[in-house]
């Protein structure tokens, strides 16, 4: 009956916009000061979810994305883009998914992503001739390249909780974000097209010389994921550490190679970082309790053996598992899932013989997806406030890209290798 009313006072609070953090710790409070529960295993495990070094990394990589707009870095991932595309039809749309990928691989946060792009690309989209409810969609939807992309942040949590290698989740995600680029790129080329954006007055494309001097520009920040994987695969160091070189490397651009920081920018830097990093780790503490709460009634165990009762095949483990990750990311923030639900997953796995690395990318990346669907949308809501697109139009422009999605989640559930791949690659 506690864990009952538990449930009804998280879901309550959500759907009345409570804080997602407050509404975890209200729920968890109610079931250990009405149950036989000591009242001190709640701080007790509000503090061990949150005191643990592999999340440093978090902290870490949030302040490298937030250095990135202050060190000139994404001006010029942003002008190297353009470079490539401007002699290509649909131009800028291509640019916003390249710009996304190549952000991906520095930042680690589809919301920062999809931030910036809306203050940065959309505007530039609409001057263009672009609709701005298309441009707004494309730079929601290219936003869920960030997630699977090392080093995403969603990576880093599935990995610290699933008990995961989080070097093995990182290099597993290239491919499956690569190609989620890629069909978004083909979208964007026939939309373009069929819509009559950017297919007249292209200028000629870029000369070999011209593209080494544009590569030239960004070359050591397209390094910094290259070393971050390079360090955690020969085991120089691990999440957490890769995290603090990349602040440090992402502070040498800025300081002593491109020189554009200042010191009002790096302290703003520092101070968004503080702000999003502590709202992120309020949740984990909420999110360990709870997740208590749920092995304390033993919900892992009797869901293993339902799901493993009625459902006999790996096949339809994954069908089932999209459906329900895709309805609860609609309700339920991303990384509040990875928090609560992957302790629940885990333990069945094994049954179904699934890689959990394989798993892993599967998960981050069906539930990212609940991030641009209503009612809840994060990413649908932070574009469209950012844009002033309203609501209505964004969902209607963004619906043909849910088929591209939805086509990316069969292709990474149902073809292992794309995510396993790479890591068997290098490890082999």
């Amino acid at each position: 009956m506690e864990l009952f009313i538990t449930l009804l006072i998280i879901l309550v609070s959500l759907v009345l916009n409570i804080p997602i953090a407050l509404s975890l710790i209200a729920g968890t409070a109610y079931y250990f000061f009405f149950s036989t529960v000591p009242n001190t295993i709640l701080i007790q495990r509000m503090v061990e979810g949150a005191v643990s070094f592999p999340l440093l990394a978090i902290l870490f990589f949030i302040t490298t994305g937030n250095l990135m707009n202050y060190t000139g870095i994404t001006s010029r991932l942003l002008e190297f883009a353009q470079l490539l595309t401007r002699h290509m039809t649909g131009g800028l749309a291509k640019v916003n998914v390249l710009l996304s990928t190549l952000m991906g691989g520095l930042s680690g946060s589809n919301i920062a992503d999809a931030a910036m792009q809306s203050k940065i690309l959309v505007p530039t989209m609409e001057r263009k001739g672009y609709d701005k409810g298309f441009a707004t969609a494309l730079t929601a939807a290219t936003s869920l390249i960030t997630p699977i992309l090392p080093p995403g942040i969603a990576l880093i949590l599935f990995g610290f909780i699933g008990n995961v290698s989080v070097g093995d989740l990182f290099i597993a995600g290239i491919v499956p974000g690569l190609m989620l680029a890629l069909l978004i790129l083909i979208f964007a080329h026939y939309s373009s097209k069929h819509r009559n954006f950017e297919t007249s007055n292209k200028q000629p494309a870029a000369r070999p010389k011209e593209i080494a001097s544009g590569f030239k520009h960004v070359i050591l920040a397209l390094l910094l994921p290259i070393i971050i994987i390079g360090g955690l695969r020969i085991g120089v160091f691990g999440p957490s550490e890769a995290g603090a070189i990349a602040v440090l490397y992402a502070l040498f651009l800025g300081l002593i190679i491109y020189r554009e920081t200042k010191l009002p920018q790096l302290v703003q830097a520092l101070l968004d970082s503080a702000q999003t990093t502590a709202v992120i780790v309020l949740i984990i503490s909420g999110a360990s309790a709870f997740s208590w709460i749920l092995i304390n009634e033993q919900v892992p165990q009797q869901l293993t053996e339902f799901v493993v009762h009625y459902i006999n095949s790996t096949f339809m483990f994954f069908a089932v598992a999209a459906v329900f990750l895709l309805i609860a990311g609609m309700i339920v923030e991303g990384n509040v899932l990875i928090m609560i639900l992957t302790p629940l997953f885990m333990p069945i796995l094994p049954t179904y013989d699934i890689d959990p690395v394989h798993f892993g990318i599967f998960f981050i990346f069906t539930v990212s997806v609940g991030t641009i669907t209503p009612p809840i949308g994060t990413i649908l809501f932070t574009t469209s406030s950012i844009t002033g697109v309203h609501i209505e139009k964004l969902i209607k422009e963004i619906l043909p890209f849910y088929f591209i999605l939805f086509l990316a989640i069969i292709i990474i559930a149902y073809i292992p290798e794309i995510s396993l791949w790479l890591p068997n690659l290098l490890s082999g």
